[in-house]
């Protein structure tokens, strides 16, 4: 059986239904011992009528659908079940985070810690200090409610982070010899793909520990869930940046604020934080090119929009312009130790080129204010939406893993909280579609051109998925797309 095959198993139902099911242990362990569910003498659930999920309760991947559709793919929903594989007194969990920081992850240990004693009551929870390679290189936390009873009050992590560091066997030996039989891992794709290969091993070993996967991205760049924790805070944080910009601009003849937000390659965040915002006249995002120079350019603009109203705001996305910066500045292909390309800093980069262009010119003069608040955005403490969403991720990764299941990821599909396969989420990178409505919202917003030169339509449009909207013999057009509808939640498209 292939890696792939192991991750995901695919049960084929009527009318088109297709479950892409997570793991579990009855796939490689024979007749294990099962033990009622804790959660049935507890007195907190005592009063919920249905507080057990059905053994066949699934949820849609797709959830805008015509007539003659088929059911299409579902993911197997998340929640307590009944029988459980775990003694309460057996377990030993870990919990890990990885990668960059993100506002949300100490809600999330806090509540895996939680959850697993007031639902279960296991009291034996270590955390692993400084990322993967802390398996096997750092001194483990012993975490307890009391430990973590106000750690979500805080931005970061307590338990350190860290990047690459990834030793499989090593990492499974310290499992195996801890005698650990759940492991939490909290991170984004390339630490989900880390878990992925970690479960591999679990599994060819033949042994007992249950892999449970929390993605982690401030980008909102993981692929199938509606979004990612931390989303909410970066996008209202950001207003705070975006309102300074606009202060200052609209305080000075010809001022121009810009504003330098998070975004690699996907530019969720900033088109967001646009929209939110309505004080932003230009958004310029990685999946979107644009062009400085000539008709049509962004200094035409710029000069345009001054004109018109005497100041403008700008937000650009980290990974915005890349191609032209390495045109104008010496191309450097250095990756940080997740493999990462270094990106150059473009803000600093346009807020430069604008300068010299003004300069240049000589037709007006200009007053520029440059605002980076990308490292403070994501060091912050997650808001209330987001303490909620990382409540509910935690509670439904520690459902999952007493439940049995392991090789999986949570997350939030279409409203309802679901097990992933992990190669599901790691195969492709979220990203805004620049076809998409919710991107013509945008620029309808900041009534921006879309800087496409013909080349770039031509090509959008070849990828431009089938219309939606009623035809003139009021027969729908089929509308399936590559991923959730425009109107989902948060533009997520899987």
């Amino acid at each position: 059986m292939g890696s792939q095959d192991s991750q995901m198993k695919i049960v084929h139902g009527e009318f088109g239904y297709i479950l892409e099911d997570v793991p579990h242990f009855n796939d490689y362990i024979p007749s294990l011992h099962t033990y009622p569910n804790p959660l049935r003498s507890n007195t907190a659930y005592s009063v919920v009528k249905q507080y057990f999920v059905d053994v066949d309760d699934t949820v849609p991947q797709k959830i805008v659908v015509h007539k003659d559709s088929p059911r299409g793919v579902h993911f197997r929903r998340a929640g307590p079940r009944q029988k459980v594989y775990f003694k309460s007194d057996d377990v030993l969990a870990c919990i890990v985070t990885c990668g960059g920081l993100c506002p949300g992850l100490n809600t999330v240990i806090r509540e895996i810690v939680c959850g697993l004693s007031h639902m279960y009551d296991v009291n034996k929870v270590l955390g692993i200090d400084g990322g993967y390679r802390g398996f096997y290189s750092k001194n483990t936390i012993t975490l307890t409610p009391k430990v973590v009873n106000d750690i979500h009050k805080r931005g970061g992590t307590i338990l350190g982070t860290s990047r690459g560091g990834h030793d499989t066997a090593k990492i499974v030996d310290s499992i195996q010899d801890r005698g650990i039989n759940q492991v939490y891992i909290i991170g984004g794709d390339g630490t989900q793909k880390g878990a992925a290969v970690i479960y591999e091993e679990i599994r060819r070993r033949g042994l007992k520990v249950a892999i449970a996967g929390i993605p982690k991205t401030i980008d909102n760049d993981i692929p199938v869930i509606d979004k990612s924790f931390g989303f909410d805070t970066a996008v209202e944080e950001a207003q705070r940046a975006i309102n300074a910009a606009h202060v200052e601009a609209e305080s000075i003849e010809n001022g121009i604020g810009v504003v330098k937000l998070m975004g690699r390659h996907c530019g969720l965040i900033a088109m967001y934080a646009t929209l939110a915002s309505r004080d932003v006249d230009c958004c310029l995002i990685p999946e979107s090119p644009f062009y400085l120079e000539g008709k049509g350019g962004l200094f035409e603009f710029i000069e345009r929009r001054l004109k018109e109203n005497g100041h403008m705001v700008i937000v650009i996305a980290e990974g915005a312009g890349q191609d032209l910066l390495t045109e104008s500045m010496q191309a450097a292909n250095q990756k940080d130790a997740s493999g990462n390309k270094l990106l150059q800093d473009v803000g600093l980069w346009i807020s430069q080129r604008i300068r010299d262009h003004f300069a240049r010119q000589n037709k007006m003069a200009i007053t520029l204010k440059y605002i980076d608040p990308t490292y403070m955005i994501r060091a912050i403490p997650s808001n209330a939406s987001d303490n909620v969403y990382c409540t509910l991720l935690a509670q439904s990764a520690v459902h999952g893993a007493m439940a049995g299941y392991t090789g999986f990821t949570v997350g939030l599909v279409n409203g309802r909280h679901t097990y992933i396969p992990f190669n599901r989420i790691t195969e492709r990178q979220n990203n805004v579609v620049i076809t998409d409505r919710m991107w013509a919202r945008l620029l309808s917003s900041t009534n921006q051109p879309s800087f496409l030169s013909p080349k770039d339509v031509n090509e959008a449009e070849k990828e431009k998925p089938p219309p939606t909207q009623l035809l003139d013999n009021g027969n729908c057009e089929d509308g399936r797309q590559s991923g959730k509808q425009a109107d989902s939640n948060y533009g997520t498209k899987n």
